[in-house]
């Protein structure tokens, strides 16, 4: 698999913060055997978000997206809304299993409205910005990302062998 990773941080894109996630991200996907094909920084900007997002699943061979950063409820927490206007398809059971996952750790997980979809051929997994939250919601969905990709780039065969 080839992964594209896109961090959303005013600060990020201020020079103000340095990007966390990211790295944190790019590291755990590559000792999951995963490529990192390409990785940016953008601002909270629905604009900048949503072309990143169709460029790399339009043309650049990256099987997983993962973004990083504006899920929250902050008004610049834009990141849901940029995705969902560039998906083709939502799939929401992935985001509501990253959300399970963070409600066990805390309560404050029930503010996350990260999106998880398709576009073309690729899947598309909005994460928290915190590196910690980011790698804890992408482990509680990790088991079925490989498959969610195969089946997206039309993998034909039956998700659970028949009973004879």
């Amino acid at each position: 698999m080839r992964a594209a990773i896109l961090t959303i941080s005013d600060r990020g894109a201020r020079g103000e913060r340095e990007d966390l996630s990211g790295p944190a991200l790019a590291k755990w996907v590559m000792e999951h055997g995963v490529e990192v094909a390409a990785a940016h920084l953008v601002a909270d900007e629905i604009p900048e978000i949503a072309q990143a997002i169709c460029n790399w699943a339009d043309g650049k061979g990256v099987d997983v997206i993962l973004t990083t950063g504006g899920t929250g409820v902050s008004p610049r927490d834009v990141t849901p809304e940029a995705t969902v206007q560039v998906l083709d398809r939502l799939i929401p059971g992935l985001g509501e299993a990253m959300r399970a996952a963070s409600l066990r750790k805390t309560i404050l997980g029930a503010l996350s409205r990260g999106l998880c979809g398709v576009r073309r051929q690729t899947l598309i997994l909005n994460l928290p910005g915190s590196p910690k939250a980011a790698i804890e919601n992408l482990e509680a969905i990790w088991e079925a990302v490989p498959h969610a990709v195969a089946k997206i780039q039309g993998d034909p065969s039956d998700c659970v062998p028949l009973e004879r």
